[in-house]
């Protein structure tokens, strides 16, 4: 396994309960996870659940509805979902990163371990890292980003991507001094979009992202705050204005956001890519955790000791990239929304659609990982 990232540490549990035995290698010198808040829907704690674990990941977050409101607070309603359709857990990214790397066990975890390369053959890979050592194993899991250097041996020639113009800021700050009655996430003006959650721990998590943006200027701070005018009607106050500027500027994460386009496969016979080394997408649809969390749980249920892989990972193939280029469309649709009603509307379609019980799965394949 290459990557303890959500996904990583994710499939190496789902890999480890099947029976197979796993060792993650990060290239970073500790377990870490770059963003803030992180949101999982009820099909990712289905699979925490089916893992063992859904009970501790529950405990870490807040349950949270995402509605959508204009810049004057009006709610933008969509009657035709349900209820459900608007749930998820929000968490912490570090906190999930360190309950899964206890699941998955330390002992099965090797830092500062990058990947340099890979020699497949009929009946396992020769893996090669950075420090010049090598592990032979049965399947080789790529499940190391959007900038992954497996995807770069697997599939030449598909690196990661900008997302041209898609700039998001984002910060977690203690809610102290605050009144934050609500939840509230905006669709504003001029492409932004944004708000506040508040975490289960007495924090809030603010956003902001826009489509489009002009070339960046200034500070992080100064940049959110030339934008979040865009989220509140004129002269009247705004929270989400308040708690950007009580933000130290060295909390203030600020990315452009990165794809990674379609790829032509995501398996040969003995390696796999998982999560965002397949399928890095823009988290204005805030599910890319999510649907990476349900590759670890596949390719767990297809996956057991003893037997054929490249059937194995054929049948993840088969499985996801369909799925996959189906979230892109829907995706799209969101992203291209002329009015934030219709914003609204096709982003409830979205999760609606992921949510939904999907066709029958793969058998499991007996193997040795």
């Amino acid at each position: 396994m290459i990557g303890a990232g959500i996904v990583g540490l994710t499939s190496g549990i789902a890999l480890r309960r099947a029976g197979i035995d796993v060792v993650v290698h990060e290239q970073a010198p500790e377990i870490r996870a770059a963003g803030a808040g992180l949101g999982l829907w009820a099909n990712a704690l289905a699979v925490f659940d089916e893992l063992g674990i859904g009970d501790q990941v529950r405990a870490i977050g807040k349950p949270s509805e995402m509605y959508f409101h204009d810049p004057a607070g009006r709610l933008l309603e969509t009657p035709e979902f349900g209820a459900e359709d608007h749930r998820y857990l929000l968490v912490h990214r570090a906190k999930l990163n360190d309950l899964l790397a206890d699941a998955v066990g330390r002992d099965n975890i090797r830092l500062a371990s990058g990947f340099d390369a890979y020699e497949e053959y009929d009946d396992g890979v020769t893996v090669r890292l950075a420090d010049g050592t090598s592990e032979d194993a049965d399947v080789l899991v790529g499940a190391d980003g959007a900038y992954s250097a497996v995807r770069a041996q697997l599939v030449p020639g598909f690196p990661a991507q900008e997302h041209r113009g898609h700039r998001v800021w984002r910060a977690v700050i203690p809610a102290a001094g605050f009144t934050v009655p609500d939840d509230r996430l905006i669709l504003g003006h001029n492409r932004c979009r944004g708000g506040y959650v508040r975490t289960h721990d007495g924090h809030v998590y603010w956003l902001l992202n826009q489509f489009d943006s002009p070339p960046l200027t200034g500070t992080s701070k100064q940049q959110v705050l030339e934008r979040v005018v865009h989220l509140q009607e004129d002269g009247q106050p705004s929270l989400l204005a308040d708690l950007v500027a009580a933000t130290p500027e060295e909390k203030i994460l600020q990315n452009q956001i990165m794809l990674v386009p379609p790829l032509p496969h995501w398996t040969s016979a003995r390696v796999v890519l998982a999560g965002d080394a397949a399928h890095a997408m823009s988290p204005h649809i805030t599910a890319g955790a999510t649907l990476g969390v349900e590759d670890a749980a596949l390719l767990g249920r297809l996956l057991a000791p003893g037997g054929d892989v490249p059937a194995a990972l054929s049948a993840y193939e088969t499985d996801r990239i369909p799925r996959y280029a189906h979230v892109a469309q829907l995706s799209a649709a969101v992203e291209h929304a002329p009015t934030p009603q219709e914003f609204a509307r096709h982003y409830a379609a979205f999760s609606h659609w992921m949510l939904s019980p999907q066709p029958q799965q793969p058998e499991k394949q007996a193997v040795q990982a």
